[in-house]
């Protein structure tokens, strides 16, 4: 089956090779995002030297993260929701262009098309009204006679069937957990992410979001919190899985591990 060479570099950052572009989601590479530590090794340098694009899909800071964006070369676009680009600009990304949900753009080979998501856009949360806004959103990327869909951070909404509706998914990276021992509304559980994969009925699912993030100090906290946390590190990709499998659904979920890599062909 062929598939578009990805790299799953951790939570919501893949680095994808399509339509002659070297594509980072969500870029997340140091070992500490405020009080959350990263769990799995940092993102070497060197795999960032190709990178020309990045898709951000919410303001949040684990997946819109300024130090991480100054990581990258100077020349790399990064396409924020629109309506971010000039509170990023001014903190010091250079080259800032938006896509709205709805919207297309073209980059060389590579088609984008902005895509809905449940998941609050403020940068602090979704029960504050002062500060950066803009909607969230997910990103169909079209290359090479390929679909991969990178549903950024969600829960279930009435348009994953839109987003099916546009063509044959081959690739779908879906977020399965989040960083902490619960979730909060806008977010997809193993279960919830095993009905997104019926909905939108993709040839693999690439399990996301996931085994990367933790507050500091968690892990290690004797008693039940902290083996319920060293749990979720680990287990809700395989859940989904066993969730898909069960439902008996025509897909294949393609549990990796971050830092690991798919090729062109699996």
């Amino acid at each position: 089956m062929d598939l578009p060479e990805t790299t799953f570099l951790g939570h919501s950052t893949l680095l994808l090779r399509m339509g002659g572009r070297t594509v980072l989601t969500d870029p997340l590479l140091t070992r500490a995002v405020g009080p959350l530590r990263r769990m799995v090794p940092a993102v070497p340098p060197g795999a960032l030297a190709e990178v020309d694009l990045v898709l951000i899909s919410h303001l949040h800071a684990d997946h819109l993260h300024l130090r991480s964006l100054r990581l990258l070369p100077r020349d790399t676009e990064v396409v924020v929701p629109a309506g971010a680009a000039g509170w990023v600009r001014r903190r010091g990304v250079p080259r800032v262009s938006e896509l709205a949900v709805g919207g297309t753009r073209t980059f060389g080979g590579l088609r984008v098309t902005g895509t809905p998501a449940e998941h609050s856009g403020h940068r602090w949360g979704p029960r504050l009204t002062h500060g950066p806004q803009a909607e969230a959103m997910g990103h169909l990327l079209e290359a090479d006679g390929l679909r991969v869909y990178a549903a950024g951070d969600t829960g279930l909404f009435p348009g994953l069937d839109d987003v099916a509706a546009q063509g044959p998914i081959d690739l779908a990276a879906l977020p399965v957990w989040g960083w902490g021992p619960s979730l909060g509304p806008g977010h997809l559980d193993p279960v919830g992410a095993a009905e997104a994969v019926r909905r939108l009925a993709p040839k693999v699912t690439l399990p996301v979001h996931w085994g990367t993030l933790a507050v500091a100090g968690l892990c290690s906290v004797p008693g039940r919190a902290g083996a319920r946390m060293r749990e979720l590190l680990v287990h809700p990709p395989h859940e989904f899985a066993a969730a898909v499998t069960e439902a008996g659904l025509p897909t294949r979920p393609l549990v990796i591990e971050p830092g690991a890599r798919i090729g062109a062909t699996v």
